[in-house]
């Protein structure tokens, strides 16, 4: 099985940079084939340029620009999205990563008007993220991100089996409950993979 690791964090020594190292231990125990894509470190341009808004409705020729990112999404099986929440979402980079990859003819398509799932050859999503806030007031916001993961890539994938885990808090969480947190994750993620 393919398994796509998306990662949008800038530092390379932070709870992300760990988090990410340790799913790629685990499942290289699996035999899987798993591909991390460390946005920050390839160079992602998340800038959707005015040619590609034009453009952004003229399946097929609208994945030129992004070919590679939408080769890498349609080779996958699982898709596992890591990111910190910055202002109640997602950093720019994986924003606009979704902007420029998530298109008509890939992520969904368009039926009588009507938008269709695209991504039904994904059978599950993982969202990782960490706030710096309490549950309560991520709620009170509305928790974009929950959203972000449990509905829009759940159905742009067409039902697939989704887990949404959050680390509330980091903020001010201790070695302890970070440390859960990576064995938690970790755990997830290999049973969802099987």
């Amino acid at each position: 099985m393919s398994i796509l690791h998306l990662t949008a964090h800038p530092l390379a020594d932070s709870f992300h940079a760990a988090l990410a190292a340790r799913i790629a231990d685990s499942v290289a125990a699996t035999g899987h084939v798993y591909d991390r894509c460390d946005l920050y470190q390839e160079g992602f341009d998340p800038i959707l340029s005015a040619e590609e808004r034009l453009g952004y409705h003229a399946s097929p020729a609208n994945q030129q620009p992004v070919a590679d990112a939408v080769q890498r999404l349609m080779a996958a099986r699982v898709l596992i999205v890591q990111f910190p929440v910055w202002i109640f979402g997602p950093p720019a980079i994986l924003k606009g990563w979704f902007d420029r990859v998530f298109l008509p003819g890939v992520a969904f398509r368009l039926e009588d008007g009507r938008p269709r799932p695209g991504l039904g050859h994904i059978r599950a999503v993982i969202g990782l993220a960490t706030y710096g806030t309490t549950r309560p007031f991520a709620w009170w916001m509305g928790d974009p991100p929950r959203h972000l993961v449990r509905r829009y890539l759940a159905w742009c994938c067409g039902g697939a089996d989704t887990r949404f885990l959050p680390l509330y808090g980091m903020n001010t969480a201790s070695a302890s409950r970070r440390a859960h947190y990576l064995d938690s994750a970790c755990r997830t993620v290999c049973r969802m993979i099987g």
